[in-house]
């Protein structure tokens, strides 16, 4: 004989709730980065492996000048800051990421430069009016072709970057705007006697 009382809907018979998310605020989150230094020796070993790098072995792996290093295990992220006069390119001025290895980890790329630029911030304040560039040689990266091209730097396109031209050695020239820069973040481990050295 059939129950007389209601039968109470199943898990999948139920209306799903059509919650919407809160808007995330930059800094409720941790950063997937920790602050270091540019004599880092857990830095040196990745920079070590960076096609860029001109003395292996060197204890130091930054160039001279304004500069943020950060870390995570298995990447690598340098912020230079050079002062526009020492500068030959186009570019003079702006923040320069010098130095962007990924060798491990399940962060996409994209979303590690996004990091690093806003912890960037986090340090050195507003940026400069032309905001930060990189330089991509072609010839030591692995290109993405997309719509019939190769693209060398596609993981900086995709944290919305600009791609704005090149060297005069040749170099893909990068550009991310002030205006499309994520909003400031201190990286965990923040010491500002660390960073202006």
């Amino acid at each position: 004989m059939a129950s007389s009382r209601p039968r109470r809907a199943r898990q999948r018979d139920r209306p799903r709730s059509r919650r919407t998310r809160r808007p995330t605020s930059p800094n409720s989150f941790r950063t997937m980065w920790t602050l270091s230094w540019r004599s880092d020796p857990a830095g040196v070993v990745i920079a070590d492996r960076h096609y860029n790098r001109q003395s292996i072995g060197a204890p130091n792996f930054v160039p001279p000048g304004r500069c943020v290093v950060l870390i995570r295990g298995g990447a690598l992220w340098v912020t230079s800051w050079p002062f526009a006069e020492y500068v030959r390119h186009a570019w003079g001025g702006a923040w320069v990421n010098s130095t962007f290895r990924r060798e491990s980890g399940s962060e996409k790329a994209s979303a590690l430069i996004t990091h690093a630029v806003a912890c960037t911030r986090g340090i050195f304040g507003d940026p400069p009016e032309l905001g930060m560039v990189s330089f991509v040689n072609p010839e030591k990266v692995q290109g993405v072709r997309r719509r019939g091209s190769m693209i060398y730097g596609y993981c900086y396109l995709m944290a919305g970057w600009e791609h704005v031209g090149y060297t005069q050695g040749g170099l893909w020239a990068w550009q991310l705007r002030p205006d499309r820069m994520p909003p400031a973040r201190e990286p965990s481990g923040m010491q500002r006697e660390l960073v202006l050295e």
